[in-house]
């Protein structure tokens, strides 16, 4: 016995409630397997009061149809209102009154029974084969084994989307990062094998956590390049629980896994193997619980005029681009922090320059650059910048801010 349903909304995920093999057949229709379902509900009537009751719990109103094959079901279903049982044998009699274009026909054949005055399933299925066989050729024959409800075939189910989730529910609260690695690493060993036996592995794992005072706890982690290496995961997790921990004991744990291609390298036979990446990823992660998050990562210059500003960003989002320049440059080597810096002005310029170690007079020199913003916030800035360049030989960039004079830098 199958089943179908017609109408708006999601009837897929309604199908899959009483049947794992289900076939979406077109937008707004679903066929599924109803066989077995008798033992649960009884007549066909009673299966398609089920469906009938579930779908109005979900606010749906699908037409629904029962029949012996999917085709006569689903002809019945997108015809008929409502709910429609086809008794086995009856099918052409129950379907005869339905237009011929349900069938969707190609738009020559339509038109050849139109010319005809074929439009009802039941003047379609009264033709003889051998004349529509000859006449209309294979796509007669399956129009007209259609009207008359005798088509069989299988379904075509749809996969169900691979989901690579778990979840413990504790009988006691935890509070220890200790007794909660013991259950990620239970989590962690499950979902690395489902993914090994499927030949896939996981760039991100979603960690969830229920706690006592009833909130919701997230975490998320990913990693550079796809991985099935469960201890670096729970060292990872680990560390990051570390660094931000659960505000209140944690009564449910779950965890899920982004199902992706293991990244596959071909190493030459003369080069040494790099380190992994997910090793290098745990590496950097225990680095940064020493020194702090905003201390670890790659340089990104932030969206501002102001000199030298730039925050740090995970090396994975980084993307650094590498121009190559037209002729030679001079590189600044910047000071960090800049160095205080004395200076005796001439006529208004600097004269002579004292940082730290650093001393000359000036022989040349470029500016001033005056440049400021910020200027609607809390940390308005200004400068003026000079390039010197001293009697010891080298080359300085220098600025002046209401803070004082600074040595920023050098060139090479």
């Amino acid at each position: 016995m199958f089943a179908c349903l017609h109408g708006q909304g999601n009837l897929t995920a309604l199908a899959f409630e009483f049947s794992p093999a289900v076939e979406r057949t077109g937008e707004d229709t679903v066929a599924f397997d109803a066989s077995g379902l008798d033992r649960l509900f009884g007549l066909p009537q009673e299966i398609a009061g089920a469906v009938g009751r579930r779908a109005a719990e979900l606010g749906l109103e699908p037409a629904i149809a029962l029949a012996s094959n999917p085709d006569a079901a689903i002809c019945a279903a997108r015809g008929f209102p409502g709910t429609s049982i086809i008794p086995y044998g009856d099918e052409a009699k129950f379907l005869g009154t339905l237009p011929v274009s349900l069938l969707n026909p190609s738009p020559a054949l339509e038109e050849t029974l139109e010319r005809w005055g074929i439009r009802r399933f039941q003047e379609l299925a009264a033709l003889p084969p051998l004349g529509i066989a000859e006449r209309l050729g294979p796509e007669g024959l399956r129009l007209r084994e259609l009207a008359r409800g005798e088509a069989e075939r299988k379904l075509v189910p749809l996969e169900d989307p691979l989901r690579f989730e778990d979840e413990i529910e504790l009988d006691y609260p935890v509070e220890l990062l200790e007794p909660l690695a013991f259950l990620l690493s239970r989590l962690l060993n499950g979902l690395a094998t489902r993914l090994a036996t499927r030949a896939l592995a996981t760039d991100e794992l979603r960690l969830g956590m229920k706690l006592e005072d009833r909130t919701l706890f997230e975490r998320t982690l990913r990693l550079p390049v796809p991985s099935l290496d469960t201890k670096a995961f729970l060292k990872l997790l680990q560390l990051d629980l570390a660094a931000h921990p659960p505000q209140a004991p944690v009564v449910h744990v779950s965890l899920a896994a982004n199902p992706v291609k293991p990244q596959a390298a071909q190493n030459g036979l003369f080069v040494p193997t790099a380190p992994e990446p997910v090793k290098l990823e745990l590496t950097l992660a225990r680095i940064k619980a020493i020194v702090g998050e905003g201390r670890v990562g790659s340089p990104e210059p932030v969206d501002t005029h102001r000199p030298d500003t730039f925050r740090m960003v995970d090396f994975g989002r980084a993307r650094a681009a590498v121009e190559k320049p037209a002729a030679a440059r001079l590189t600044l080597r910047i000071f960090r922090p800049p160095r205080p810096a004395q200076v005796t002005l001439v006529s208004g310029q600097p004269g002579f320059v004292s940082a730290g170690g650093i001393r000359g007079k000036v022989l040349e020199m470029a500016g001033p650059w005056r440049t400021s913003g910020d200027w609607g916030t809390a940390q308005p800035w200004s400068r003026d910048e000079w390039d010197v360049a001293l009697s010891d030989g080298a080359l300085y960039r220098l600025y002046c801010s209401p803070g004082g004079w600074f040595l920023e830098g050098s060139y090479d």
